[in-house]
């Protein structure tokens, strides 16, 4: 990083809206720093004593007049030692404690009504309603069905840059929304925490921006509720539909047992397999017929004897939905569903393979048809970015995150998400948060847990970090090029992208 340049109030060359100290943040600054201390269970100072009033005050992409890597703290007392920067973070903070009843009732109206998926009907009027009605008045710009029938787009930029034609084009920071539920056991993965976290940290960027005595930085919040998580890919419905095109980073968190900036998500593929027998009698003339049961059958053995040959890392997970209809009758049909996951669309593929194979040995060795048909939509594995992870875990650090180790986070368990094919199209983060409890993602436990006032306090912290890196990235050009950096390296490496 480069060396900090002071800088002088008013001087040549500071960033437009923090030429002057922000007065207000400075007169709040006392109970802002109460409120991290509360609400985010800092123990010891914001920042450590090295770190307090050397952060660099860095300039946004297109900004001419602001300096690389120039610093400079806020004049008088209670403020000595703190950059405009920590206190923008400080107001974010304060913004979200402010919202903290409307934000936990938006999510206990989403848990309390659980949905499928494209289906999340009331969880989209609960979520358009709240950007709708955020005060002041039409302050976010909602689009209520976008692209998808229970999709939302709300977009927030400073009132002085929609007055003016010749601002540059604004950063375009995403934050994403899930609320669709599972099947049977409901809000058991925490979408309804995932939707507060998003709403929650583009509040408090918005709070933040509006904080400053001059207009902000050209940048445009915006919200996207995207559907359809847990079964088709509505994320990658909307990808395919243009609308993160023009975003420069996008955030979102996940929960889950422990506090990760980074999981390996893998890639995943799911078919259904459907096998077509001949019906006959089983005990008079069972030879007229062809066993359709015993072909998925034979699949099921054929992909439980192949595990030996597959990698650690590669998952294969199934299930015989149908599996004939009455015992006397030789079944002429059944139904096999089937989950393929591995660390990379490459060895997807390779992977994918092996298992057809599996598939349509077992219809050879039956005497009966089969047809395998793919679901609509690959989930690709998530792509690391370091330079946004270390960012957002200095500001989860700040409020008092316990993070596992980073050898922890790259070797441990892991699932599958459609925002892997959003890491493909665009920079972007996806920790994982704890929210209180032991229980374990997809059980009626964590559906307890996710609807719980416990896991409040640690949502809305992680809503605070989130918030606090979309600054960073606002403010410190130089993060925002490592992100594109990393962006850019990391899909050089997938090359299954240039074939």
């Amino acid at each position: 990083m480069r060396a900090a340049a002071s800088v002088s109030r008013g001087a040549p060359g500071a960033a437009p809206g923090l030429e002057a100290a922000p007065r207000e943040l400075c007169a709040r600054r006392a109970c802002s720093a109460g409120v991290l201390e509360a609400a985010g269970r800092v123990r010891g100072p914001l920042l450590p004593a090295a770190e307090r009033g050397s952060e660099r005050a860095p300039r946004a992409a297109g900004w001419s007049s602001m300096r690389p890597g120039g610093e400079r703290s806020v004049e008088g007392g209670a403020c000595d030692g703190r950059s405009e920067l920590e206190l923008l973070k400080l107001r974010a903070a304060e913004c979200i404690d402010k919202a903290a009843e409307r934000l936990g009732a938006l999510s206990r109206a989403i848990w309390s009504q659980p949905e499928l998926a494209y289906e999340e009907h009331h969880a989209h009027r609960v979520l358009t309603h709240f950007f709708e009605r955020e005060p002041p008045a039409a302050s976010w710009a909602v689009q209520p069905h976008y692209q998808l029938p229970t999709a939302f787009r709300a977009e927030w930029e400073p009132p002085e840059a929609q007055a003016s034609s010749a601002a540059p084009r604004p950063l375009h920071l995403g934050f994403l929304c899930e609320y669709d539920a599972l099947p049977g056991i409901g809000h058991a993965c925490g979408h309804n925490l995932i939707a507060e976290v998003g709403a929650a940290a583009a509040l408090g960027v918005r709070g933040a921006l509006e904080g400053l005595p001059r207009p902000p930085p050209p940048v445009k919040v915006i919200v996207l509720g995207t559907p359809a998580e847990e079964d088709g890919g509505g994320k990658i419905d909307l990808i395919e539909a243009g609308a993160f095109t023009n975003l420069d980073v996008v955030f979102m968190a996940h929960p889950s047992q422990e506090n990760a900036a980074y999981l390996p998500d893998m890639a995943e593929h799911d078919v259904t397999v459907k096998y077509y027998g001949k019906a006959s009698h089983s005990a008079a003339y069972p030879w007229e017929g062809l066993n359709a049961l015993d072909a998925a059958v034979l699949a099921y053995n054929n992909l439980s004897v192949f595990r030996q040959q597959m990698k650690p890392t590669w998952r294969v997970h199934g299930i015989i939905k149908n599996g004939g209809v009455k015992p006397n009758i030789i079944p002429s049909y059944s139904e096999l569903i089937y989950y393929f996951r591995a660390p990379s669309m490459k060895e997807l593929q390779v992977l994918t393979k092996k298992a057809e194979d599996c598939f349509r040995a077992a219809a050879l060795a039956s005497g009966c048809t089969v047809e395998i048909k793919s679901g609509a939509h690959d989930y690709y594995n998530v792509l690391p970015n370091k330079s946004l992870w270390k960012a957002y875990m200095e500001n989860g650090r700040k409020l008092g995150i316990e993070f596992i180790s980073e050898d922890t986070m790259l070797n441990g368990p892991s699932g599958s998400t459609d925002f892997g094919n959003v890491t493909f199209v665009v920079p972007g983060i996806h920790p994982y948060f704890h929210i209180g409890s032991n229980a374990l993602n997809h059980t009626e436990q964590y559906t307890e847990a996710a609807g719980s006032q416990e896991a409040q306090f640690y949502t809305l912290r992680t809503a605070k970090a989130l918030a606090m890196t979309a600054l960073d990235v606002i403010f410190k050009p130089e993060l925002l090029e490592r992100i594109r950096e990393d962006f850019k390296l990391k899909l050089q490496e997938e090359q299954f992208v240039n074939e």
